[in-house]
């Protein structure tokens, strides 16, 4: 090859590499750098701080347990307290009424007595008339004088009629006083009968008062420590809601967590406000109270209130129950349930419990009655069953009327059915 074509081939192998190193193929040019690997102490130091903010979510979730847990004992010691005062105004309502009617008794008998003087008095000035009448005349009526006095036979059997008639007289007068003196002597006894009696039920009405004035004062007391304490758990649960959720921001698989737990609670939720399905062994009358129950969902706690015909005001006082607060309480949800079928209960929930047939809680239906209190005290609180484990209630000052699941914690193992 001569000197001058090898020049030229050289030029060209040259043009050619600049040529190429000017326009680069497509598929180097959107080649990616591949991604950093952390690293296996890196993805362990990972794993591990999840695990410790796992950890303290648990601890969390306990301690927001026991203060939900403690929240729930408080209201119970309120409502039971109430339910003391309540059944102490009763009470003392009954022995007012009691004491009443022995007043109106004695009053009744101190009139008897009255009127039973009065006829000893007309009975006894009678006899004394007939007594004076007779002593004046004795000389002319008195056999001697029937013999001396008369003209002849026909007179003689005329003072005679007239001295028989006389006699007749005196002793009607003599009888009428001793029916006067018995019927005095009845009336005073019944007047003092009557007394003593409203005497014993006015010492009643003074007694049941000074119950009933001690029941509230514990309830005043109660409520007062319980919204005390409420106020401090309120705080407590605040601030460890507060670390809870900055545990959750730390890590995205404990938020997919709490996203899993509020689809379920939606769920939950909405299961609970579905209406309840019955089957064919439910009859009308149950379906009518559970419906009139349901239809006051959301209406306000008041101790004390509801009755036949609806909400109504309760028992006021300083503790969250003024008068013009309209609502519901436990057992006055249940009597007006109730009373749309014409089964009238009574007032107080432990008195409920006792006023219809006992069922174990294994064999509940719909519209039995299901009872809660704490350990060995008396029952605090009332609630329907409505079916799938759910129950209405009205549960406490501040809430509403509400369902939810049947609680276990504290429930009387019997249930009380009407229909």
């Amino acid at each position: 090859m001569s000197r001058s074509r090898r020049a030229g081939a050289l030029c060209a192998l040259v043009v050619a590499v600049l040529l190429a190193g000017l326009v680069p193929d497509g598929s180097a040019a959107l080649a990616q750098p591949p991604p950093t690997d952390p690293g296996d102490e890196a993805l362990a130091r990972s794993r591990a701080q999840v695990s410790a903010r796992a950890a303290e979510v648990g601890r969390l979730t306990g301690r927001l347990a026991d203060l939900d847990a403690r929240a729930d004992d408080l209201q119970a010691a309120l409502a039971a307290r109430r339910e003391d005062a309540e059944a102490a105004l009763e009470t003392l309502a009954a022995a007012e009424a009691a004491a009443a009617e022995a007043a109106k008794k004695a009053d009744e008998a101190k009139v008897a007595t009255q009127a039973a003087g009065v006829a000893v008095d007309d009975a006894r000035t009678r006899l004394d008339v007939f007594v004076t009448a007779t002593y004046q005349e004795s000389l002319h009526t008195g056999p001697f004088g029937l013999l001396t006095a008369a003209q002849d036979p026909g007179e003689l059997v005329a003072r005679a009629e007239f001295t028989e008639m006389v006699a007749n007289s005196q002793l009607v007068a003599q009888e009428g006083l001793e029916r006067a003196r018995v019927a005095r002597v009845n009336a005073e006894s019944t007047a003092r009968a009557a007394r003593e009696e409203a005497d014993e039920q006015a010492a009643a009405a003074a007694a049941a008062k000074q119950a009933s004035d001690a029941a509230l004062a514990r309830a005043g007391a109660a409520a007062q420590e319980n919204a005390r304490a409420l106020e401090q758990v309120a705080r407590e649960r605040t601030q460890v809601q507060a670390r809870l959720d900055a545990a959750e921001a730390q890590d995205a698989g404990l938020r997919a967590a709490r996203e899993r737990f509020r689809a379920w609670q939606q769920q939950e939720d909405g299961r609970l406000r579905r209406p309840p399905v019955f089957d064919g062994s439910v009859g009308g009358g149950v379906r009518q109270v559970i419906d009139r129950a349901l239809s006051q969902v959301g209406v306000q706690y008041v101790w004390g209130g509801g009755n036949g015909r609806g909400p109504s005001t309760g028992i006021p006082d300083r503790f969250g129950s003024p008068l013009d607060r309209v609502g519901f309480d436990c057992s006055g949800l249940m009597l007006y349930a109730y009373s749309g079928v014409g089964v009238k209960l009574p007032r107080v929930s432990r008195s409920q419990f006792n006023a219809g047939r006992k069922v174990p809680i294994s064999a509940l239906r719909p519209g039995d009655l299901v009872f809660f209190r704490n350990g060995g005290a008396p029952i605090h609180h009332v609630a329907m069953y409505i079916g799938e484990d759910r129950m209405v209630e009205a549960p406490y000052t501040g809430a509403n009327v509400r369902v939810v699941p049947l609680r276990r914690r504290g429930l009387v193992p019997e249930a009380t059915r009407f229909l």
